[in-house]
């Protein structure tokens, strides 16, 4: 059970094992957030998974959500059984992802703290589909990422393909979303270069370095509007053991979501179920002084406005 009192930024103490699930508790995902009307995929209390439209909270009573027997067939009804969510699970309509893919210096006020000028062009690299967890689940450090401190969060905003396109304009590619939701492309950053050849995908792509969740946010709502060109944006928000280390917003994201979309479709095939990560605001550890880097005993949230909170606990892997 993760500890309750606050700790600093790499504080450690065992959990064991691998796959664990947090325990419902102050660091425990949380749908407090989620708005009624999002997709989540979940557990019901008898063991069946299930996709379902959140229905509104009702004081402290479980969430319950409104049974969709196809997700990728909208328009989605909520008139179906409603069912009481028991665990939610990583929002994937096809598991493994055909494809994971993760944007870089796509926040200007990122690429700032970094030093690095603006891309012209997207820039973006693959993670591997066996890299996605859920909501609660344990961030696993593998030994050959322990070395040394070196593995950081990096909060962000994913957006989930519902529908299969190639070549699509703006507008074809916002209609082929499914809905976004908050990721955490957790990242081995000396894999990111000497040990990894100096390319990305190898620190990105360890077992359990892609925490997804907690809901969808469907672009229906005024969502679209809030990401479209010149729009308000979402907030997307990392604490780590209780302490914020992230505060940023999509409207400073460089490429926008249907502008990212129609770029990694030229020529390629975008599947249904492709999770695209689309870069992350300022405050990551690697820049800080000194460095923040996770370890085993630390908790991990990472918010994006509206779609809930999802946490997950770090271990040894």
């Amino acid at each position: 059970r993760l500890a309750s009192h606050p700790r600093s930024v790499g504080t450690m103490f065992g959990l064991g094992g691998l796959r664990v699930v947090a325990s419902r508790g102050r660091h425990a995902s949380s749908l407090a957030g989620a708005r009624a009307g999002n997709l989540v995929r979940f557990l019901a209390p008898d063991g069946a998974e299930h996709w379902g439209l959140l229905s509104p909270a009702a004081g402290a009573a479980p969430r319950v959500a409104s049974i969709v027997q196809d997700v990728l067939k909208a328009p989605w009804s909520a008139t179906g059984p409603e069912k009481e969510i028991s665990r939610v699970l990583a929002p994937l309509p096809v598991s493994p992802a055909p494809a994971v893919i993760v944007v870089g210096l796509n926040y200007r006020s990122h690429a700032a703290e970094t030093g690095q000028e603006l891309p012209r062009l997207p820039v973006f690299a693959y993670k591997s589909p066996a890299s996605v967890i859920g909501p609660d689940e344990a961030i696993a450090v593998p030994p050959c990422a322990r070395v040394k401190p070196e593995v950081d969060f990096e909060g962000e905003m994913a957006i989930v393909i519902g529908s299969r396109i190639r070549d699509a304009t703006p507008e074809v590619a916002a209609a082929a979303v499914l809905g976004v939701t908050a990721a955490n492309d957790v990242s081995a950053r000396r894999w990111q270069g000497k040990k990894g050849g100096g390319q990305w995908s190898r620190a990105k792509s360890f077992d359990t370095f892609c925490p997804l969740g907690p809901s969808l946010l469907p672009l229906a709502g005024g969502v679209g509007d809030a990401l479209a060109p010149n729009g308000p944006g979402l907030r997307v928000r990392s604490v780590v053991n209780g302490d914020e280390m992230q505060n940023g917003n999509t409207s400073d994201m460089v490429f926008g979501l249907a502008a990212l979309i129609a770029h990694l479709s030229e020529g390629t095939t975008l599947l249904p179920g492709t999770v695209i990560l689309t870069g992350t605001p300022p405050g990551v550890g690697y820049v800080r002084k000194p460095p923040a880097y996770l370890a085993k005993g630390d908790s991990v949230e990472i918010e994006l406005e509206g779609a809930g909170t999802l946490s997950n606990p770090v271990i040894d892997g």
